[in-house]
């Protein structure tokens, strides 16, 4: 036998059935104005105003898993090349709603599709905005800043028409800096590479890196500005362990693409950085790292040392196997400097430094000993896909000179005299 409801659980009962209808009619109402033409199209103005560039979008309708939340789908950023989303999910913070504030909880972009000229023209078209009224097209307040970011399926097109498809998941602290971060490469250059960010101070963070078959650790230390005006720096130490260069190099993840690189063998090196800008979006550009570094079973594609030395002549294509290289790197911006280079195997070695421009052109010398040649001077010249090696002009007379003494013997050893006499002229004359 059932027993009769208490007059509380009816009331109960009766008030959360009020609830639903309420929710449910709020909904219904908030579903039919935003997918009106006329709030679409206010959403496109006001953020075509903001961002400077037309904007289009498709649909706008209430989502309700696994929080309501407002979507917006087919959105294009109408740029020479368009910088399109499938879908955006806006969740907002309801708890905030209900004291008063406006935040976001959650923001959802899936399958994005970013070009690199579209997004070359979208910066180039907010300065021109921003130049025009500083008012216009300012800093997203921090209160509005979704306290979780979530990119599904973003792909990213570079200026040479290569796609790189990620995923990414990023927290934000109660103070608006990243709490945590997780970004995984699906597809395209990298593909595999997994990263994680995890705050460990106030403005430090762990870095946990696998790509390539190895490892990158270490940590990262964002200062902000002290003042207006002031500048960010950022420093860090990470340590490479195992990694494959030419998996890192290659434009993308194929046997072919990987076997055309320049250097392959497995890295170990340990990394300083440092970087100071004004505005934290400047900090990549003016990064420096300084590294120490040692390639083992390493394999030198576009260059055969041991040939150059035993032709006495400029040298092109070929390779050269190496059981360790090691060294110290530089960068600045895009152009690297390779210095202490220590390369051995076998029967040669190899000691220089090599210096590469953001235009990817080579310039530097290398000392080869090989069989009888001691201290052999080569030039190192050409790009990073094409290097080439030639004797010095002092070493190129000492080798004429050897081979008219001694033909067929004296051509290495005369080599290396002549290459230290050119060494020895350069000092006094200061070239």
């Amino acid at each position: 036998m059932r027993r009769p409801l208490t007059p509380a659980l009816k009331w109960s009962l009766a008030a959360l059935a009020a609830l639903l209808l309420f929710l449910g009619t709020a909904l219904l109402l908030a579903q039919r104005w935003l997918s009106s033409a006329d709030f679409r199209q206010r959403v496109e103005a006001e953020a075509g105003k903001a961002l400077g560039v037309p904007v289009k979008v498709t649909h706008i309708g209430v989502t309700l898993w696994p929080l309501p939340g407002v979507a917006l789908e087919g959105v294009e950023l109408r740029t020479r090349q368009p910088l399109s989303v499938q879908r955006v999910e806006l969740r907002p913070a309801w708890l905030d709603l209900l004291l008063g504030r406006a935040a976001i909880s959650t923001l959802v972009v899936r399958r994005a599709v970013l070009p690199q000229q579209g997004i070359d023209a979208l910066l180039l078209a907010w300065q021109k905005l921003r130049a025009r009224d500083p008012q216009a097209g300012g800093d997203l307040p921090l209160y509005l800043l979704p306290r979780r970011t979530v990119l599904e399926q973003l792909s990213w097109v570079s200026a040479k028409g290569k796609t790189i498809v990620l995923q990414a998941d990023i927290r934000l602290d109660s103070d608006a800096w990243p709490q945590r971060l997780e970004l995984r490469v699906l597809q395209g250059r990298l593909r595999g590479a997994h990263l994680e960010l995890e705050r460990r101070a106030e403005h430090a963070w762990d870095v946990a890196l696998k790509l390539a078959g190895g490892t990158v650790q270490g940590r990262l230390d964002l200062q902000p500005a002290a003042g207006a005006g002031g500048e960010f720096v950022l420093k860090g130490e990470l340590q490479t362990r195992e990694v494959e260069l030419s998996q890192l190099t290659a434009p993308e993840p194929s046997a072919a693409a990987r076997a055309a690189q320049p250097l392959s063998g497995r890295l170990e090196a340990s990394t300083t950085l440092d970087a100071r800008a004004r505005q934290p979006s400047a900090l990549l550009e003016a990064l420096q790292t300084n590294s120490k570094f040692t390639v083992r079973q390493a394999l030198l594609q576009g260059i055969d040392l041991a040939k150059a030395v035993k032709t006495v002549g400029v040298s092109r294509g070929g390779e050269t196997p190496l059981d360790t290289l090691s060294g110290q790197v530089s960068t600045r911006g895009k152009a690297i400097e390779l210095q202490n280079l220590a390369a051995s195997s076998g029967a040669l070695s190899a000691t220089g430094q090599v210096s590469v421009s953001p235009s990817q052109r080579l310039d530097g010398r290398v000392s080869v000993d090989f069989g009888g040649a001691v201290g052999m001077p080569l030039l190192v010249g050409g790009t990073v896909d094409a290097p080439e090696v030639a004797l010095t002009a002092g070493a190129k007379i000492g080798a004429a000179v050897g081979t008219m003494l001694m033909p067929g013997v004296g051509t290495g050893a005369g080599a290396s005299v002549g290459g230290r006499i050119g060494e020895g002229l350069n000092k006094l004359f200061g070239k």
